[in-house]
């Protein structure tokens, strides 16, 4: 039996519903922009895991690429591992950016040692292009080497 006290299940739903409203709008806004991100993280680990540095490279914020031009001998770098894992760890997205904390398997070619590294990628929504930018440039397999 229901207390004479106790709000209507019906006043529940409508208080919830008013209360995630603004919050459901806010998630409409921006799916277009999360669909865009995830196609472009895919294309991105795809590129990467396949070794296609070089259509990797092609995501990279084009500002990046203008203030870090690649060299045909830095891409020919690329070709001495292969990448055996790419495992998302961790993300974190905004509205206009986003970070991801990626594990990466790699064998060395020439010796067949294997090593795994840490690598953060991190993103920026371009509205007029529609579309999101790497701007953490592809991933340096060799830092401290």
């Amino acid at each position: 039996m229901r207390s004479e006290h106790a709000p209507h299940p019906r006043r529940w739903l409508a208080l919830w519903l008013a209360a995630c409203l603004p919050l459901l709008l806010a998630g409409c806004a921006t799916s277009g922009q999360m669909d865009a991100l995830e196609k472009a993280q895919y294309a991105y680990s795809a590129a990467i895991r396949w070794g296609d540095f070089e259509g990797a490279w092609t995501l990279v914020d084009p500002e990046y690429r203008e203030e870090n031009p690649m060299t045909h001998l830095e891409f020919e770098r690329y070709n001495q591992v292969q990448v055996s894992g790419y495992r998302d760890m961790a993300s974190q997205v905004g509205e206009m950016v986003a970070a991801r904390e990626i594990e990466i398997g790699l064998v060395n070619r020439h010796n067949m040692t294997t090593r795994s590294m840490r690598y953060t990628e991190r993103w920026r929504y371009d509205p007029a292009a529609k579309t999101w930018w790497l701007t953490s440039g592809l991933p340096d397999f060799w830092a401290g080497e």
